[in-house]
């Protein structure tokens, strides 16, 4: 079997994704790795506090590495950061890392091209698959989710801050993708078949977001291929203890 460390981002992409790897006889997963502000103690993107992400690896059972990132890190920075600590597990016998992508030919693209340089390989569980299969799989298998980041120019603050579910799935606009696939929503993943327990926690205070954009910034913080939208609703969760 395959020496495997997982790119994760506590959301319901990669608790799926690593959900189908632990059902299969071609990799060991043995470790999580995810990249957090300096700044606010908190994942990329997705806004949710390192005492949730710590909480989520404990329940999972697996060790977590975290990559911090300076608030206006650039892409070459981000770059030298990940390339260091893929070359530190590569010290360690890793050999292949997994993502939760889906639908983005240009982020499946970059990142292999980043992985080559160290040699490693890409393992994509849901790559090219029904989005809205997927979700309905996720919920299928007695996973819950809470959108924690929604794009204020596709999705309204109602959206923010609700439990994912088959109502969830009925009430999203046309345009947006059923797995928030382009970046419209992200999910903090608290229940499932991958834990030991559920994650505790209580709901705090929802805020809007702005921020300055142009197509020139140097931005390491999206992952999808920049739309340039700079509105984000975020509902923070507190950890219970």
């Amino acid at each position: 079997m395959y020496k495997t460390y997982f790119n994760w981002s506590t959301g319901k992409d990669s608790a799926l994704a690593l959900y189908k790897l632990q059902q299969s006889n071609t990799y060991t997963v043995d470790k999580l790795l995810t990249t957090v502000s300096a700044a606010y103690n908190r994942v990329s993107m997705h806004g949710v506090r390192v005492e949730l992400l710590e909480a989520q690896a404990k329940s999972i059972g697996l060790p977590l590495t975290t990559i911090l990132l300076d608030e206006k890190a650039s892409m070459e920075s981000y770059n030298a950061a990940m390339k260091t600590a893929m070359e530190n597990l590569l010290t360690e016998k890793y050999t292949h890392c997994v993502f939760g992508d889906i639908y983005l030919e240009d982020l499946k693209i970059y990142r292999e091209e980043k992985l080559k340089e160290v040699g490693v390989t890409g393992v994509f569980p849901l790559w090219k698959q029904n989005t809205k299969k997927l979700l309905k799989e996720f919920l299928q298998l007695g996973f819950k989710a809470i959108t924690v980041c929604v794009n204020a120019k596709l999705l309204d603050p109602s959206f923010c801050g609700r439990i994912l579910d088959e109502n969830f799935l009925k009430d999203l606009p046309e345009n947006v993708d059923p797995c928030g696939e382009n970046g419209e929503f992200h999910t903090f993943v608290f229940d499932g078949p991958i834990f030991k327990d559920p994650i505790a926690f209580h709901i705090g205070e929802k805020v809007l977001k702005n921020y300055t954009s142009t197509k020139d910034e140097d931005d390491c913080y999206s992952d999808q291929p920049k739309s340039w939208d700079t509105s984000f609703w975020y509902c923070d969760l507190l950890i219970k203890n």
